[in-house]
């Protein structure tokens, strides 16, 4: 099938590796130039190496920390001198601290919000008035499962997950009319470094090695396995091409069934 974004824009958050590099290279296959950010220059020089000569797009790497709301104008005023537009803005940054709530600082929190909640809106303050005066555009954020079901010892990704998921419902109402979709992807356990992270910290609390714990995080998912990150970016590509032309303000679960809830 073809998705019909050859030819456009791209901007990716914290796409040097896990589901942010699968998602480049989703979008990349698909024929879009792209822009992708992250804090460490090599890992991400690398990935726009990689990403480029495979697929024979343009790709330039922006160091930014997401977290920093200069740091975030600079990433995007470096992407708009290199693809002259941004028709696609992938919404993305790394996982909270894990933790109950007497595990977690305060500090935890302030650090969360401004890179899971606050990097989203200065993203698409930044974006959204190229995509309005031309009237296409397609936001994607990425959150998690979380929230449909809250998950243990994950107190802030649950709430400021949420955050984003009003965010980005509301902000569909108001785009819609400008023909600019926008909408989440609320991956469920993916095999990622996030999850080996929090599988060694379950495992420390526990006093159980990390793969017992991925063992059974897998035993309660209806299909028996965590998702590859390509099945998250294959999602991902579908919401920001012309096929998904009516879906907005959507949140959708990819997680092999996991969250039982019917809507």
């Amino acid at each position: 099938m073809d998705l019909g974004i050859r030819g456009k824009k791209a901007f990716v958050a914290a796409g040097s590796k896990g589901i942010g590099k699968a998602v480049a290279h989703a979008l990349a296959r698909e024929g879009a130039d792209l822009v992708i950010c992250a804090r460490g220059r090599e890992e991400l020089e690398g990935t726009a190496m990689e990403i480029g000569g495979k697929y024979g797009v343009k790709v330039k790497a922006v160091v930014c920390d997401l977290s920093y709301e200069e740091s975030v104008k600079a990433a995007v005023s470096e992407a708009l001198d290199a693809l002259g537009r941004i028709d696609i803005l992938f919404t993305n940054a790394g996982g909270p601290p894990v933790g109950g709530f007497e595990d977690v600082k305060i500090e935890d929190w302030d650090y969360a919000y401004k890179q899971n909640f606050k990097s989203v809106v200065e993203l698409c303050k930044l974006i959204i008035p190229g995509m309005k005066e031309r009237k296409w555009g397609r936001i994607i954020a990425l959150t998690s499962v979380s929230v449909k079901y809250t998950l243990d010892r994950m107190i802030i990704s649950n709430s400021i997950r949420l955050a984003v998921t009003g965010f980005i419902k509301s902000l569909s109402i108001e785009l819609a009319p400008y023909n600019i979709t926008v909408n989440a992807v609320a991956p469920g356990y993916t095999l990622t470094e996030r999850i080996k992270e929090i599988a060694r910290s379950n495992a420390e609390k526990e006093r159980v090695k990390p793969e017992d714990i991925i063992r059974r995080i897998a035993k309660n998912i209806p299909m028996g396995r965590m998702a590859d990150p390509m099945e998250i970016a294959d999602v991902v590509a579908f919401l920001a091409s012309e096929r998904a032309s009516f879906i907005t303000g959507v949140t959708l679960p990819v997680d092999g069934g996991q969250s039982r809830h019917p809507l």
